[in-house]
């Protein structure tokens, strides 16, 4: 039975980079950097969640065929593809944090109905979601 996600995969131009934002930028934490013949094994992680990894998989590597290699590069330059979304309890300060050390955002951070919201792109394209979520619906369904 699935007990929840282990490894998602981030696509990137060039690994090394890609390490480099998120551990300089976003203090993550690598988890591995193995070699493997002809790839590299690259994963990273937020320090307080030890059990989700982001892969950092190279767009020209093994597992992809040409074509497909190609597609998926014009979709990540063109910064169509959503990576994901992180949580926060601070959107706010991690927004201004993060903005001085050179994060790109595309929107502020903006309140929503879930809770306080900015959306960023990593080095390569790939946009994410930083979110603070409100807290729990109470039992007439209200948010607190």
């Amino acid at each position: 039975m699935i007990k929840g996600l282990g490894i998602t995969t981030v696509w990137t131009f060039d690994q090394q980079r890609t390490k480099a934002f998120f551990t300089e930028k976003l203090d993550f934490e690598v988890r591995h950097d193995v070699s493997m013949g002809d790839m590299r094994w690259i994963t990273v992680g937020a320090k307080d969640q030890p059990g989700v990894e982001l892969a950092l998989m190279s767009l020209d590597g093994p597992g992809l065929d040409p074509e497909s290699a190609e597609a998926l590069k014009k979709l990540v330059a063109k910064g169509v593809i959503g990576a994901g979304a992180f949580r926060t309890d601070d959107c706010r300060g991690d927004h201004a944090t993060f903005a001085a050390r050179g994060v790109e955002f595309l929107q502020e951070p903006q309140e929503r109905p879930y809770g306080i919201e900015a959306i960023f792109r990593d080095d390569n394209g790939n946009w994410y979601s930083l979110t603070e979520r409100r807290e729990e619906p109470d039992a007439s369904g209200d948010l607190g």
